[in-house]
């Protein structure tokens, strides 16, 4: 898998595309992750790709044509990409929707900035929108880092084990994950459970379901 996320600020999103899982799965193959900014295909001197808003009010908004010509090169780099805009207006992403993302082979992802983009672009490529909830954040740097994360950990081998990816959260349905514990086995006068402790993996395994499923009730 690839994916392009579309940033005019590259520079935020570098250092924890090189970290942890992500970063180690992209070393060893498993996934392309490349940033992209707009500027490339902007005109003039100082490479401009905002401007005010038609019709007055605060803040800037990313102008359509340098962006239009981003979206052109990248969705020209394989058979079938497929686009998404972080947007407030999007649907809420959930790990059912990043299963299912996690199986294309190109992803592009353009991060909104300022006060948003032209919504020419959003005529002109229809792309999906997603949002991670109802909150206001200064860019959708974040939005498209999580997306990149989540959808990594889902690529064959990323975790490194099997049984990581199938216990967590959500993967069995609409469940949070079970409470996890190492050592020492007490802390500040807190012990763990000593049914984790007895060896017996049915009893283990029965404790663990119905403590996921206390903590989704909950």
């Amino acid at each position: 898998m690839h994916i392009d996320l579309i940033t005019i600020f590259p520079e935020a999103c570098a250092t924890y595309l090189d970290t942890s899982i992500v970063g180690r799965a992209r070393r060893r193959g498993l996934i392309s992750i490349d940033t992209v900014d707009p500027r490339a295909w902007a005109g003039g001197r100082h490479r401009k790709v905002d401007d005010r808003p038609f019709g007055g009010g605060p803040g800037m908004v990313l102008m359509g044509p340098p962006i239009a010509a981003c979206l052109d090169h990248l969705m020209a780099q394989s058979a079938r990409p497929k686009v998404l805009m972080t947007s407030p207006q999007g649907k809420k992403l959930d790990q059912g929707r990043v299963r299912t993302l996690a199986k294309e082979t190109h992803l592009i992802v353009l991060c909104g900035h300022y006060e948003g983009i032209d919504d020419r672009i959003v005529e002109l490529y229809q792309p999906e929108l997603f949002s991670l909830g109802d909150f206001i954040m200064s860019g959708g740097e974040l939005a498209g880092l999580a997306l990149a994360d989540a959808v990594t950990r889902l690529q064959p081998g990323a975790l490194g084990n099997v049984e990581s990816a199938i216990a967590e959260s959500f993967n069995d349905g609409d469940e949070f994950d079970h409470p996890s514990y190492t050592r020492p086995r007490e802390f500040r006068d807190l012990e763990i459970p000593a049914v984790l402790m007895n060896g017996d993996h049915a009893a283990i395994a029965a404790w663990r379901a119905a403590e996921r499923q206390r903590r989704s009730q909950r």
